[in-house]
């Protein structure tokens, strides 16, 4: 099998992720923050271990920032709840995927906010931006790197027009963490957003949000935190303030040791891997006279093959042994500006793991077809 939907979950995982994963469940699968015993003590540690690892990764100047959640989109819809005021004006990209979008529109049914969305794609992405601002524009929320193409989106404006304009600033980097070096102590960033299982290179059921600040009281959900429980209220501070619940200690654990699977492997060495074999499967793929390339960068290259459906395409793949995603990729603003949602495209997604060997396979197999 080849597995080209690492844009999805990587699959192939660190032998140091898989190993600690093992060993949380067999020695200390218990409870952090719940209990007095060495076995909750132990998970307790390994959870705050985590968070000094993700905040030294990020260049984030505090473990208490970093906040577990059950994947992206929770995290997402966490910080756009938490963070946007009702009536207000909020800015997105036409590259979002629905984690975005849809929170984003039940706050418009909601709370009343409005949004307008800008072209990621536009030359000028300064003056792009700021021509949507509003006097009661409250906020941004945008991804770092489409899941379509991979096209990244300019955190450094983004950051310039947030302390600028003095927005509050919320992304989306579910494509972007764990591909390139991205160092939050540089950039104005109110809550960013990512998953495990993606080239973070952990698993399933795990999502962090990176908040700048408190959260101001506002809570997403309530319940048990291991704190404060004779209040009515959830915690002040951060994270218990937004962590109601049991966390998923394996996941976590299985993040910390991904961090530590790149960080010996080089962030920088990553991007240059990742850029490596997408430039290969662009070449590849332009060869082919009936493929239509729709977008690629950042290990994401989308295509249609001319005649075919997407999903046939993806079948046929399959059959084959090749995994890949098509359709919409629940993100139908994308598609809408590339001028393929009615088509969709198939999406082949790259990690570290894939080699040349694989790709060259692909492109003789999609020649069949």
């Amino acid at each position: 099998m080849i597995y080209f939907d690492n844009a999805a979950t990587t699959y192939k995982k660190p032998g140091n992720v898989i190993r600690e994963v093992n060993r949380c469940i067999k020695k200390y699968s218990a409870n952090p923050g719940r209990g007095v015993h060495r076995m909750s003590l132990r998970a307790s540690e390994a959870v705050y271990s985590a968070r000094e690892r993700v905040a030294r990764f990020f260049s984030v100047d505090s473990p208490e920032k970093v906040v577990f959640t059950y994947n992206t989109t929770y995290a997402l819809n966490l910080a756009i709840k938490t963070l946007i005021k009702p009536n207000s004006h909020v800015i997105i990209s036409n590259l979002e995927h629905n984690s975005v979008l849809r929170p984003i529109h039940k706050l418009k049914t909601t709370l009343g906010i409005d949004y307008s969305v800008f072209n990621a794609m536009a030359d000028d992405p300064y003056a792009e931006i700021t021509s949507h601002i509003r006097p009661e524009t409250q906020a941004i929320v945008c991804t770092a790197a489409s899941n379509v193409t991979g096209h990244r989106l300019p955190l450094d404006i983004l950051s310039d027009i947030k302390k600028k304009r003095n927005l509050k600033l919320i992304i989306d980097a579910a494509q972007a963490a764990g591909h390139r070096r991205i160092d939050l102590n540089a950039l104005s960033i109110d809550a960013f957003c990512f998953p495990a299982h993606k080239a973070m290179l952990g698993i399933m059921g795990t999502g962090i949000c990176l908040f700048a600040e408190e959260c101001g009281g506002n809570t997403l959900i309530e319940g048990g935190s291991g704190v404060s429980s004779k209040s009515l209220y959830m915690p002040n501070a951060l994270p218990e303030a937004v962590e109601a619940g049991t966390l998923g200690v394996p996941g976590i654990v299985a993040l910390s040791e991904g961090i530590a699977f790149l960080e010996k492997y080089g962030i920088d060495e990553v991007e240059r891997r990742i850029h490596v074999l997408t430039d290969l499967m662009v070449e590849r793929l332009n060869s082919i006279k009936r493929v239509r390339i729709v977008g690629a960068e950042d290990g994401v290259v989308s295509f249609i093959i001319d005649g075919a459906g997407s999903e046939y395409t993806a079948e046929l793949l399959d059959r084959h042994g090749i995994c890949t995603r098509a359709g919409l990729h629940c993100s139908p603003l994308a598609h809408e500006a590339l001028g393929t949602l009615q088509t969709g495209t198939v999406r082949a997604s790259l990690s570290i793991f894939n080699t040349e060997r694989e790709i060259d396979s692909f492109y003789r197999i999609l020649q069949k077809i």
